[in-house]
């Protein structure tokens, strides 16, 4: 493994951090975060054009840049450090490459072009609090997270030629703004019980959603119910190849949601040692005190080792190898410190709404309880790897 980056994904890094520096400051981010859609559309629109993000690593065929995986989780790591809201999580991460994995040629042709330019939004709609589920983060997703034949999720059925949805779900990112929903749905019955996907653009009739109030207002969610609605069946009816491709999706989904969270750990960090060399009691700065350098230079080690681990992973994704979900537990455990150690530091102001502190805490909070938390993460990596499985370890 070559751990130098390529003067491209200098580049890359370097332009998206000079575009986001002017771009999306502090005042910037609760402006957006507070519009309808949860994200300023002219960032999105610098993202896209200047930038070419939503087709990063997308292959040129579909209009895309033809990076890789290791590239994209580069580019997550520097919106990750300002917070910035768009839709690059879910349309870039999310949706595009289950589209690309199991769309047909011309489902692909009509869809990912316009994803890689930026001119349509997408989303992948699971029912309930599923999301890391349905991506086979935390356990197998072979159950009934659909809705498995019972009322609840979203339901399939066919309707002549076609198909029909009827349900909801729940917790979806940008699931209010975003134009197009891939929606995954339960259909068979108890005899051919799997579970599919479905392209729904967001406009159709029978489609309500709104934005939830949710815990991390940098990263919007909605609710998304159907109701009847007319649906395109994603790629065909195999539901073994849909749970596939949906945790191909989920590993490298973490490895790129491991780099956001260290980008937003080590802008944390940054924060805190600029305040402690600043505040003084008894006449110094508080940072010269050696227990608050002990502390921070624990965030720093734990922030370095998330980074190690992210573009480990990042790395591995872009190879056929998995370890997203280790190192994105890493990461969330190093968000996690380096934003409670702000609040801490900044004193009473780290905990006011005006100050930056507490979004960070927020983006840790929300996130593990997305696509978390940490210990199932690694629980599942170890039942994978079958560490205690008990007829591997001598008595």
């Amino acid at each position: 493994m070559d751990t130098r980056f390529t003067p491209e994904q200098d580049e890359i890094r370097r332009t998206l951090r000079a575009l986001l520096h002017d771009r999306c400051g502090p005042r910037e981010l609760r402006a957006a975060a507070d519009t309808a859609t949860g994200h300023d559309p002219a960032l999105w629109a610098a993202l896209a054009g200047r930038l070419g993000l939503p087709g990063l690593a997308l292959p040129e065929r579909h209009g895309g840049v033809g990076c890789s995986v290791t590239e994209l989780a580069l580019a997550c790591e520097e919106t990750g450090r300002v917070l910035a809201p768009s839709p690059l999580l879910a349309t870039a991460v999310l949706a595009a490459p289950l589209i690309a994995a199991l769309g047909t040629p011309g489902q692909c042709a009509e869809v990912l072009p316009r994803l890689a330019s930026g001119a349509l939004t997408a989303t992948l709609a699971v029912p309930g609090p599923s999301l890391a589920t349905a991506l086979a983060l935390t356990g197998g997703n072979g159950g009934d997270w659909a809705g498995g034949g019972r009322a609840g999720g979203v339901q399939a059925r066919r309707a002549g030629t076609g198909w029909r949805l009827y349900g909801e779900a729940d917790q979806v990112l940008d699931g209010h703004g975003a134009a197009l929903l891939l929606v995954a749905a339960h259909t068979g019955g108890f005899a051919r019980s799997r579970t599919l996907l479905f392209l729904v653009p967001g406009d159709a009739p029978g489609v309500v959603r709104a934005r939830r109030t949710a815990l991390d207002a940098t990263r919007p969610q909605g609710r998304v119910q159907l109701r009847d609605v007319t649906a395109a069946l994603l790629g065909g009816e195999d539901g073994g190849a849909v749970l596939a491709a949906l945790a191909r999706v989920g590993d490298t989904a973490a490895a790129a949601l491991a780099c956001e969270a260290v980008g937003a750990a080590d802008r944390a960090l940054a924060l805190t040692v600029e305040h402690v060399g600043r505040r003084e009691q008894f006449g110094r700065p508080i940072g010269s005190f050696q227990a608050v350098k002990h502390r921070l230079a624990d965030v720093y080690v734990a922030v370095q080792a998330a980074r190690s681990a992210a573009y480990y992973a990042a790395w591995a994704g872009a190879h056929g190898e998995r370890a997203g979900a280790l190192a994105l537990a890493q990461a969330l455990e190093a968000l996690r410190t380096a934003a409670g150690e702000a609040v801490q530091f900044h004193g009473g102001i780290g905990f006011t709404w005006e100050h930056e502190a507490h979004l960070y805490f927020k983006r840790a909070a929300g996130d593990a309880l997305l696509f978390g938390p940490a210990h199932r993460l690694r629980a599942h990596a170890a039942d994978a790897a079958r560490l205690f499985d008990a007829r591997e370890v001598a008595v």
